[in-house]
């Protein structure tokens, strides 16, 4: 944003609702340490839970595409986790089988997981299908989970999978998320689920996932090698700051981001709402002000403070260097995915992602949301899914698309 009237008219577009207020730490009262002011702020569906379950991957990305569709005018969709989730299971225990037990049977997966299956077997409406076959309110798949690793082993011992096997499968899927329908009727409307997904009017291909790392030449596609990307499927890759003004523009011009990192840090808090990566040693970082303040603290008192989240702390400059030395240490790992869906400052000018996480709207003061500021995003990212059509025409060149 380089003048007042540009930001004058991005935030003429974005207009923060008032039920957005009431989801977003944004709206924190003006007596409190953090004071945010919106900048960008799209629209997205509520808050859901994925509760005893690891699948955050399935939640962010469904949330991604629901906000998709508000953005293209299709109206608002509460689309079914569940169903994606069963079929990932599938493959996986395929997979498994075809690496002869060493596959990944866990719940975790990563973004594009989500488009595998949507391209193979589309979506429903999570009231047509909301997995809750087991007579719980909230997911829990730690029971069947363990079933899913326990019949995965029988075709490997084998060395086939017979008929029977694929009937043992549907059946524990079918006994905890329940069957797949194959029509269904929404809204007055009779669909099966292909026929659905093509009323969505979503293109698979508008969609890809960038990281930052020198894992392989920038500009190019190549592995990023974590667990949850057991299809070793390939990401785009452009250097750190690139990445950080890739989100901003595509936010800027109304398309939300699936975010997938590290969320492991004590500058995590998702009960106060916000995350960054507070500077506890270089204190010549610090502005007049904040040195004034906690330069004669020790660094222990400094991280007591920092971690009180009372107010807006010095943090960390993070560099492509330290980025890369997270990630090669292992203290930046693949932990969780969440939806970015705007941007707010704090009353120091510090740049914040609003973020809808999916553990429920109980869990902290806020709805479910929280505010990741840029440096703990610079730093803690593992990769993005984004719209193409939310890059630049610079970014689109580099990239070959």
């Amino acid at each position: 944003m380089k003048t007042r009237i540009l930001l004058a008219f991005i935030l003429s577009l974005f207009i923060v609702p008032s039920y957005a207020q009431k989801k977003n730490p944004s709206s924190q009262k003006a007596d409190e340490g953090y004071k945010f002011t919106p900048v960008v702020a799209l629209k997205a569906t509520s808050v859901k839970n994925q509760a005893s379950t690891g699948t955050c991957w399935d939640f962010a990305t469904t949330s991604f595409f629901e906000s998709e569709l508000l953005r293209m005018g299709k109206g608002e969709y509460d689309l079914s986790e569940m169903y994606i989730v069963r079929y990932n299971y599938v493959d996986r225990l395929k997979d498994n089988f075809i690496q002869q037990g060493k596959g990944n049977l866990g719940q975790g997966s990563v973004g594009h997981d989500w488009i595998v299956e949507f391209e193979k077997n589309g979506i429903v409406p999570s009231e047509v299908y909301t997995g809750l076959n087991y007579g719980m309110p909230n997911h829990n798949h730690s029971e069947l989970n363990a079933f899913v690793n326990a019949i995965a082993t029988v075709p490997v011992k084998r060395n086939r999978e017979s008929d029977q096997y694929f009937t043992i499968v549907d059946a524990v899927l079918d006994t905890y998320l329940g069957k797949v329908p194959q029509t269904f009727t929404y809204k007055g409307v009779g669909y099966t689920p292909k026929s659905f997904t093509a009323s969505l009017g979503i293109k698979p291909e508008d969609y890809i996932e960038i990281t930052s790392f020198t894992l392989f030449p920038f500009y190019t596609q190549g592995l990023v090698p974590i667990p949850d990307n057991w299809r070793k499927m390939n990401y785009y890759n452009v250097p750190l700051n690139e990445l950080i003004s890739i989100m901003d523009s595509a936010l800027v011009k109304g398309f939300t981001i699936a975010w997938d990192g590290d969320v492991s840090e004590k500058g995590f808090s998702h009960f106060k709402g916000v995350a960054i990566i507070p500077e506890l040693e270089n204190t010549d970082q610090y502005s007049n002000a904040d040195k004034a303040r906690y330069g004669k603290m020790t660094k222990e008192e400094r991280a007591a403070e920092a971690y009180k989240f009372s107010r807006p702390f010095p943090e960390v400059k993070v560099t492509q260097e330290s980025r890369e030395a997270g990630y090669d240490d292992k203290s930046t790992t693949d932990d969780h995915l969440m939806h970015v869906t705007g941007i707010v400052k704090d009353q120091n000018g510090t740049k914040y992602y609003i973020t809808k996480n999916s553990w429920g709207t109980d869990r902290n003061p806020f709805g479910g949301y929280l505010n990741m500021s840029e440096n703990y995003v610079r730093a803690k990212t593992i990769a993005i899914m984004v719209n193409k059509n939310g890059l630049t025409a610079d970014i689109k060149k580099k990239l070959g698309l």
